[in-house]
């Protein structure tokens, strides 16, 4: 099963977000520091897989903003 670029970047939230719970409920320092360190290999990893993602777009910049009408 091949996983995209977004999975990494929803996993990569997570944990990071689960560091800062982590470090504000009091946790062990050793748990915190660990889950740091691979937040940090998740990032370096997920910007490596969103920059080699072969996702296109039809959209150019004469398209301008969606969520907006043009005037």
């Amino acid at each position: 099963m091949r996983t995209t670029a977004m999975f990494w970047v929803g996993a990569t939230t997570f944990v990071l977000f689960t560091v800062t719970l982590m470090a504000a409920m009091n946790v062990s320092f050793n748990w915190v520091f660990y889950v740091t360190v691979l937040g940090q290999l998740m990032i370096i990893y997920m910007v490596y897989r969103v920059l080699i993602d072969s996702y296109t777009t039809s959209k150019t910049f004469e398209d301008h903003y969606e969520d907006a009408p043009y005037r």
